[in-house]
């Protein structure tokens, strides 16, 4: 295709990952961000190989820039002149957009489009509405009324159409996927240019190995999105990925499968990377993210070590079968936490545990004892707290919706650290406080001095974990921001605020942000002083590589009867009894 010149044309693809704004109305922006984006690497490979499938045809170069707002500023003046100078020929692509995202990403589609650029968005808020609810709730309309493109699903083998659509400036209102989810096997791969990839500590990129999850859990969106059925990358992939990474100087990554202990060929992709690591000497580090139950596949662990793990998230969730059984998570067994925390430990990975506050047993006291529990016997190195939210997408969020049950309107709230429909237990301020306050107290100076004994004690790689407990104690306390959309040294901009609120004058607005940094980064550093001193205590203990508390030690065939976490939980004593009919069943059958 070419112009009224005789000159190639130019498609200009603009891909936005959206932040969401703080509670002064400003977008959260940091100079160096901890957690790479997979949804924007997932949507440029597949762009890429769009661009170099020539999908628009022979004549047309598909041009890629991508920003992570979270990271990167995204300049709609400059961005605006661009298009302009191209004739308005291209596409906006607001990517990954969550519910608590979503505002953010209509602020930033309203500029576009009053300026007659199309626009697409996609991601788990769009998604989520139009699998779980009527298809206009939750502010989709507002899609509609600014003729932005709603995208359902995934992209792998779809986004050329709309590319396509775009070009001939015939976008639908709705692309909808959701009942045709693509296999995995030899589609495009995650990748970004290292230039993106070093907006991220540590040069971290991230893929996905697989997609969907068998569970039934009520507060999650990703089933209800990616579906029940698992589909997988095969581990011809996955090197392939790797390799392309390492030749673009990167060996660090995420893998963001919600369990990748239930990807049927967790196997044959370790192997694969155990045969990166081992032969082609690629020094990866990964993190990876399991469920309560993996220790207990053969060799999944071990194999884990070889291929270059170094973190562990695990969804523990909570402590409280009662909790547990009420959000369909019954696969998580707490008689079994500690074997596999140990099984981690034995290895020296280190773990991180996600822990959610406000199931409907939950209590102030029943929190702040059953934090007491986890830092006494559980050996969690990491813990981070989350409210439990009704996110669009999911059953909790369908069920309420559907009874007209309150949730708040704010979408921007939706952050998973902000109290967003009523509890039975407890009052909003008393939801509120403990959630604050569980940050303060799991991260004592006392818990502190202890995780880093453990860690010595168990083989951990020490700086990282001191760097984790710097950041995980400070980002809710200091920034009031979750630790995983937290970074170093926050960035602000006057003009990118929240539609509806005022745009600063210049003098308020940087004496505010200049006594702001001073006061956090004054905190902060006493925060790095702390640790160092309570390091400096550690590191002089003659003992300390034979260090032994409760959590560390092996488990015993006793212990049911002798620790808390097995006797004052809600609902253990129904588990217990339940967990020893299925054994004595279970003896039965092979008597």
């Amino acid at each position: 295709m070419l112009d009224s010149t005789g000159i190639r044309r130019k498609f200009l693809l603009i891909l936005v990952k959206p932040s969401h704004y703080g509670e002064d109305g400003y977008v959260i922006r940091w100079w160096r961000t901890t957690i790479p984006s997979n949804s924007l690497a997932a949507v440029y490979g597949i762009a890429s190989d769009c661009a170099e499938r020539k999908v628009l045809g022979p004549d047309v170069d598909i041009e890629i820039d991508v920003f992570d707002e979270t990271n990167t500023r995204v300049d709609i003046a400059a961005l605006l002149k661009r298009f302009q100078s191209n004739g308005g020929f291209g596409l906006v692509g607001l990517v990954g957009v969550q519910s608590n995202q979503y505002p953010r990403a209509l602020d930033l589609a309203r500029s576009f489009r009053s300026a007659g650029i199309p626009v697409v968005i996609g991601g788990f808020h769009v998604s989520g509405c139009l699998s779980m609810l009527d298809g206009r709730a939750v502010e989709l309309d507002a899609c509609r009324e600014m003729g932005v493109a709603m995208f359902a699903g995934e992209a792998e083998g779809r986004f050329e159409n709309v590319l396509r659509d775009a070009a001939a400036g015939a976008l639908l209102p709705v692309y909808n996927y959701l009942d045709d989810l693509p296999g995995m096997e030899g589609m495009p791969l995650p990748f970004l240019p290292k230039r993106y990839v070093e907006q991220t500590l540590g040069l971290c990129t991230s893929f996905d190995a697989g997609r969907g999850c068998p569970y039934q859990c009520s507060f999650c969106t990703i089933i209800n999105v990616q579906g029940r059925k698992s589909r997988f990358r095969t581990g011809d992939d996955v090197k392939n990925l790797v390799r392309r990474n390492w030749a673009n100087g990167v060996h660090k990554f995420f893998i963001t499968d919600d369990n990748f202990g239930r990807n049927k060929h967790w196997e044959l992709i370790f192997d694969s990377l155990i045969e990166l690591r081992e032969q082609e000497k690629i020094p990866l580090g990964l993190i990876i993210q399991v469920d309560t139950l993996c220790h207990k596949i053969p060799n999944f662990i071990e194999k884990a070590k070889r291929a270059g793990v170094t973190r562990v998230f695990i969804g523990l969730e909570n402590i409280n079968p009662d909790n547990l059984a009420g959000a369909k998570k019954k696969q998580n067994k707490i008689t079994e936490y500690r074997k596999m925390l140990l099984a981690w430990k034995a290895q020296g990975i280190m773990t991180l545990a996600g822990y959610i506050l406000g199931f409907p047993s939950d209590t102030p006291e029943t929190i702040r004892r059953d934090i007491a529990i986890i830092q006494s016997e559980l050996p969690i190195d990491i813990l981070e707290f989350f409210c439990l939210t009704p996110l669009p997408g999911s059953e909790d969020h369908q069920k309420l919706w559907k009874k007209g049950a309150p949730l708040r309107a704010d979408l921007n709230q939706y952050d998973l650290t902000q109290v967003c429909t009523t509890h039975p237990k407890m009052s909003e301020a008393e939801w509120s406080a403990v959630y604050r306050g569980a940050w303060d107290l799991y991260y004592s100076r006392e818990h502190m001095a202890t995780l880093l004994r453990r860690g010595v004690a168990t083989g951990l790689p020490i700086s990282s974990l001191i760097k984790l407990l710097y950041t995980f104690s400070t980002a809710t306390a200091v920034e009031g921001v979750h630790p995983l959309e937290s970074g170093i040294f926050r960035l602000r901009h006057r003009t990118e605020r929240r539609q509806g609120l005022p745009v600063e004058p210049a003098w308020r607005f940087w004496l505010r942000f200049g006594w702001d940094t001073l006061r956090k980064h004054a905190a902060m550093i006493g925060v790095a002083g702390s640790l160092a001193l309570i390091w400096w205590k550690v590191s002089r203990d003659p003992d300390a590589r034979t260090y032994m508390d409760t959590a560390l030690t092996p488990v015993g065939d006793d212990e049911d009867a002798t620790l808390d976490l097995m006797t004052k939980t809600t609902g253990i004593r129904e588990a217990l009894i339940h967990q020893k009919k299925v054994a004595d069943l279970t003896r039965a059958v092979h008597v």
